[in-house]
């Protein structure tokens, strides 16, 4: 038998899967790795601790199910997005990460926008957000000019790793399209930003395709995961894109839900010309020239979380959402909006907070459940409410993650969106995406979508309910007033917040 690896780089641990031909999980090992926060708002993490960890999950599987070394035929990556790798001539980081989620960069968004103006959403596709590669990298520049002197080229985490693995310097257009640095729609590094910045192309790494082969392990590299030389590496993807791999999301018309701590919503589009504004987010595709759009709810999981720690420490999931199916849609109009850390689609907005609207005595603590499980919905509904005024179609939902887990929120999920809502069989995520495109590039499908035939398994499928689905446009039509009318209260409570 033969398998490929798929290597998820994650922000607190790497996850890596052993996976045969038929899309079978052999063998999976993850390993940690920790996050430093210096100051308020910051998230760094140090390069190397990302490849020992990988290097040790890699051998973790390898000794564990007694494969032979030749039978692992290729490997591939997922990685989270936009931190920031600075290295130097001699190709060594010269400081820490930035990572995705580290807010230090609010100046220079400003900055970008007043620089590029309308070139910014025609060119990148994408606003300004703190987030992203490029105001890391002018914060840089902008505080620390003596480490920035050093810099003659960055990478995003998964292809510094990659880097480690192979000694060869790519990054595929899926990951480059959160940079700001890219030229989404004509996939290549645009002289235009660049210009603007006073950066070099120099500074960016050579661009190729998800399922690119971008060579072989290293001696090294071979002996530490005990693996041969010949294994083929290849690129891989951004962990949204590849996490649509890994659920399908591969034509038009599909749609993937992923409820974690965060939420997203994504949709795939081959239409390069398609322009949302700026309202939702437009990617390069880990399949070749196609795209996908994405909106994301920053407190989706989170709130359930929060609201079971608050309410119920001492109770399990399951002990909590009991008799919410007895609950009717709109938990008796209360109101629930899930911006506790603020929010990302379609308000990026940092002072916004949470709201229960319309609680009353009759309340109990199982309609305040299901009306956070109901609100994460409507949130996640903002992104596909973007996606059909635009044109697009929402045939069917591919459902993963916490919100998959229980079927009376698939059902919920299947009345929001007014579409079949269908979990999966075996849900791995980017990690699988990963490995479908190791597998792609080894040869072993003609494409993408003959892979998922094989590897990805739908499991049931949850049709709307007619009425639920009308009381729920309803209720979704009062519930994106709630962020209007509660925004200038959010920003006069900010004063008064520890």
């Amino acid at each position: 038998m033969s398998y490929v690896i798929g290597v998820d780089l994650g922000t607190s641990a790497v996850k890596t899967l052993l996976v045969d031909r038929n899309g079978k999980v052999a063998a999976e090992s993850t390993r940690p790795y920790p996050l430093f926060h210096e100051h308020t708002g910051w998230s760094e993490q140090k390069p190397d601790d990302w490849v020992s960890a990988t290097l040790e999950a890699m051998k973790e599987l390898t000794e564990a199910n007694g494969i032979s070394a030749d039978q692992v035929e290729g490997i591939s990556f997922s990685g989270q997005m936009h931190g920031l790798v600075l290295l130097d001539e001699a190709g060594n980081p010269i400081r820490n990460a930035i990572l995705w989620n580290d807010t230090r960069t609010t100046a220079q968004c400003r900055e970008i926008e007043r620089t590029l103006g309308d070139k910014l959403l025609g060119v990148t596709r994408n606003p300004a957000l703190e987030g992203f590669t490029l105001p890391k990298i002018l914060w840089v520049r902008q505080h620390e000019p003596d480490v920035f002197a050093k810099a003659a080229l960055f990478l995003l985490p998964k292809d510094y790793l990659r880097y480690r693995l192979t000694g060869q310097l790519h990054m595929d257009y899926s990951d480059a399209a959160g940079t700001l640095l890219l030229d989404v729609a004509e996939k290549q590094w645009s002289e235009e930003v660049l210009a603007a910045f006073e950066l070099p192309t120099s500074f960016c790494p050579p661009l190729v395709e998800s399922q690119g082969q971008t060579g072989t392990l290293l001696a090294e590299a071979a002996a530490a995961t005990g693996l041969t030389e010949a294994t083929k590496v290849f690129a891989g993807g951004a962990d949204n894109a590849c996490g649509a791999i890994g659920s399908g999301i591969l034509s038009e018309g599909l749609t993937l839900c992923s409820i974690g701590t965060s939420g997203v919503i994504l949709s795939y589009e081959n239409d390069k010309t398609k322009d949302f504004q700026g309202k939702v987010h437009f990617f390069n595709h880990g399949k070749e020239d196609a795209y996908y759009t994405m909106g994301v709810t920053l407190a989706a999981g989170y709130s359930l979380s929060w609201f079971k720690k608050t309410f119920a420490p001492n109770e399990s999931y399951d002990q909590l959402l009991a008799g919410i199916d007895q609950v009717m849609p709109g938990s008796g109009g209360l109101l629930f909006t899930p911006y506790l850390v603020g929010e990302r689609t379609p308000h990026p907005d940092p002072n916004i907070r949470a709201s229960f609207i319309g609680a009353d005595g009759s309340h109990e603590r199982i309609h305040f459940a299901r009306a956070v499980m109901e609100g994460i919905t409507f949130s996640l509904n903002e992104s596909l409410d973007l996606f059909r005024a635009a044109g697009k179609e929402v045939q069917t939902i591919v459902s993963i993650g916490g919100g998959a887990k229980n079927p009376v929120w698939l059902q919920m999920q299947a009345d929001i969106f007014g579409a079949p809502v269908v979990a999966l069989e075996n849900e791995q995520g980017p990690g699988l995406g990963a490995a479908m495109l190791a597998a792609y590039g080894c040869g072993w499908f003609t494409s993408l979508e003959e892979c998922a035939e094989k590897f990805v398994k739908h499991a049931q499928t949850f049709e709307p309910n007619p009425e639920a689905v009308e009381v729920y446009k309803g209720l979704f039509r009062i519930y994106q007033q709630v962020y209007g009318q509660t925004r200038e209260l959010n920003q006069a409570l900010a004063a008064y917040r520890n």
